[in-house]
């Protein structure tokens, strides 16, 4: 996402930080500006972005020492591009606004391939002013950008999507498993899948990897086991019914008790197998 920043030419000036410090080395080979903190990032910048994995460090990233509320000013802008649930969200949303500090979160759909083309869909809400200002960097890492509304929209649209998409893997993983066992060539399944009305990219990306039980981390699973997570616990907060979701989180769930956390999140394929293969 930060290289298709540097290489869209929109910006003068691309600085960037990171909690392992070595990763940010071959973006400044590639003409950005390494930074010491998130704090010394937003001092330097007009409009910050960060991606975070999870509610606890997007909260440590703008909270924390020499977080980005630290070095928040008046009109200065952070737009938090991680996955979190609203509550998160809203606590950054009111200690950047605090500051006199202007806040959009816009997490995106899509994984690490379409972050490579600029190809993510972003889900944006808050400061729709703000989301205007943004339009050429989200042209550059997104093939569509969409305002959702109040803060707390976005987080809650990309749950949604995200609970959505881990259950089709979920539901996707019991076919291939029940077709291998039911004497069923699972190439012949893909196929049939492919000409029909479930026809659907993720599964013709995802299949020939459960065939092979070779999980390459696109989207890691432990990730979208807490966006499973975080979607039931919004289900269970407007007592809405999730019983297809919820169990297909306790699949995710046994995957990474097997050692599949950091593998693709198709690798919970691995939770419908009987064998006692893990990674462990």
């Amino acid at each position: 996402m930060c290289r298709n920043l540097l290489k869209c030419g929109a910006f003068s000036k691309v600085i960037v930080w990171n909690r392992t410090a070595s990763k940010c080395d071959e973006l400044v080979a590639e003409g950005a500006v390494a930074a010491s903190s998130p704090a010394e990032v937003v001092q330097q910048a007009d409009v910050t972005f960060g991606m975070l994995a999870d509610p606890e460090a997007a909260l440590k990233a703008a909270l924390g020492p020499a977080g980005v509320v630290e070095g928040v000013s008046a009109g200065k802008a952070y737009v938090d591009m991680s996955t979190v649930d609203e509550a998160t969200s809203q606590q950054i949303a009111a200690a950047v606004a605090a500051k006199g500090g202007r806040f959009l979160e816009a997490p995106v759909s899509g994984s690490k391939k379409p972050a490579i083309d600029g190809q993510l869909i972003i889900l944006a809400a808050g400061d729709e002013a703000l989301f205007k200002e943004c339009e050429a960097a989200f042209s550059a890492m997104g093939k569509r950008s969409l305002f959702l509304g109040a803060v707390g929209a976005g987080a809650r649209m990309k749950l949604v999507v995200n609970m959505v998409m881990g259950s089709m893997m979920g539901a996707f993983c019991e076919g291939m498993a029940l077709a291998d066992r039911a004497g069923l060539a699972q190439s012949d399944l893909l196929d049939v899948l492919g000409l029909g009305a479930m026809a659907n990219p993720m599964f013709a990306l995802k299949g020939p990897a459960l065939q092979q039980r070779q999980y390459p981390p696109a989207f890691p699973l432990k990730h979208q086991q807490k966006d499973m997570r975080l979607a039931l616990a919004l289900g269970d907060a407007l007592d809405q019914p999730l019983p297809v979701a919820a169990a297909a989180n306790e699949a995710y769930k046994q995957a990474k008790s097997k050692g599949y956390a950091d593998a693709d999140f198709a690798a919970v394929y691995e939770a419908t197998q009987i064998s006692n293969l893990s990674l462990n």
